[in-house]
């Protein structure tokens, strides 16, 4: 038996607004409201919408045979909460199929794992109340951020309960190996490792729509005899993209949705494998080996490391600056303050600063709202900045408060202005360095 096992990530950032050196101190509200609820408005009427339409008329009409899953950051729950409640309604019709598998992830969708343990923990603790509380499931499987993957990190899935996780199918770290079969981790063989066959995922994903790629245009048949060439000895292809793949990355017009309504039956005709979710595969192939990763992989880029989130001097500035605040931030029980926490953690900012200009350089520039990656660092460390006041501030007051004495240290404009000063002069080096 061979298995398709396709998984969707659905994730909404709240980008901020445009906050200027002179609002530190004055503006704690850091979120360009507008612009996020028409952003989750347009996808959900591009994307989420009419996707989960057609998966639930497939699964409609091919029962249990038709599978899938999905992973939801908290974040995006929250904002179908606040801007687009029929687009968490048609999740929960999904659910109740009985034929959808939800995972978990980190509320913020970010990289705290690489960072805290603590934190890390926390935020998927959050993530997986608002899938029990949403759609009746207890996750079993971990999907990281954008499938960062580590041996580290595996260690505290593992600890964490989990049977399974998904991550990529990185060429250097599989070598010869397939990334069509079921893995462990090295540090916790209990934990098996699904990971993602980038090149059948990526020709949906990037380049479906590209009319000069040498294999356009993309059919559902012409892709299952793909998958019918697979080697004998592979067992599971797992289809791993943004949902947003389809009606948003791939326009309507693309014919990316009815490659969707065409490939289960397809798949059912001409070809022996069937859909099973990522716990079923975990329960139903045995591992071949472990997979040792020592340095960090995401499904990022063509490096499949993380670069593009992390690989500037600007990028590990703002990093390093948010998580010198965490020990603070969780003595503070301030909802609004825990709250900008979790918002500011998102890997989304950290992307936007990303300077890689080479054959990534188009995808990062799409999803990137500002001008350069330079203005997203400025934008971010001004926001940081002042939020590192509000701690500082709610701090102090609640030492005052339990008859502490008052030994927080709390930064002045002139300092912040200065530590500014510093971080425009680095990136004008930057700059000349490119």
């Amino acid at each position: 038996m061979k298995a398709i096992c396709f998984y969707f990530q659905v994730h909404q950032p709240y980008r901020l607004r445009r906050y200027r050196f002179f609002d530190i101190g004055k503006s704690h509200h850091y979120w360009d409201d507008f612009n996020n609820e028409e952003i989750l408005k347009k996808v959900a009427e591009k994307c989420y919408l009419p996707a989960n339409q057609i998966l639930l008329d497939l699964i409609r009409s091919h029962g249990d045979r038709f599978k899938i899953s999905f992973s939801l950051s908290g974040m995006a729950m929250s904002q179908f909460q606040e801007y687009a409640p029929e687009v968490l309604k048609s999740f929960q019709r999904l659910a109740d199929t009985g034929n959808v598998e939800f995972l978990a992830e980190t509320y913020s969708h970010s990289l705290a794992a690489l960072k805290s343990r603590t934190e890390f923990e926390k935020q998927v603790r959050k993530q997986v109340a608002m899938v029990e509380d949403y759609f009746g499931q207890t996750p079993v499987v971990f999907r990281n951020t954008e499938l960062i993957y580590s041996d580290e990190i595996s260690n505290y899935v593992h600890e964490m309960g989990y049977k399974a996780m998904l991550t990529e199918g990185a060429k250097h770290i599989l070598g010869w190996r397939s990334p069509n079969r079921v893995y462990t981790s090295a540090s916790r063989p209990e934990l098996k490792l699904l990971l993602k066959n980038f090149v059948l995922s990526d020709d949906v994903a990037f380049r479906f729509s590209n009319q000069s790629w040498e294999k356009w245009p993309l059919t559902a048949e012409k892709y299952v005899n793909w998958l019918n060439h697979i080697s004998p000895q592979d067992e599971v292809v797992n289809l791993f993209m943004d949902y947003e793949t389809f009606g948003e990355h791939q326009w309507e017009s693309t014919g990316i949705f009815e490659f969707l309504k065409k490939l289960p039956e397809q798949v059912f005709d001409h070809s022996d494998f069937r859909f099973l979710t990522p716990s079923e595969v975990a329960d139903t192939f045995q591992p071949v080996s472990p997979i040792h990763v020592k340095y960090p992989i995401s499904w990022a880029d063509e490096e499949r490391d993380l670069t593009a989130w992390l690989g500037n001097e600007m990028q590990n500035e703002a990093f390093n600056r948010l998580y010198e605040l965490e020990e603070s931030v969780h003595k503070i029980a301030d909802p609004k303050i825990r709250h900008a926490w979790n918002l500011l953690q998102t890997s989304d900012h950290f992307y936007y600063q990303c300077t890689k200009w080479f054959s990534d350089g188009e995808v990062h520039k799409y999803f990137n709202p500002y001008e350069s990656p330079y203005d997203a660092f400025i934008n971010y460390m001004n926001v940081l900045s002042d939020f590192k006041l509000e701690v500082e501030k709610s701090l102090a007051q609640a030492q005052m408060k339990h008859g502490g004495s008052d030994k927080t240290e709390v930064s002045d404009k002139e300092s912040l202005e200065a530590e500014i000063l510093k971080l425009k002069e680095k990136i004008l080096r930057l700059e000349k360095q490119e």
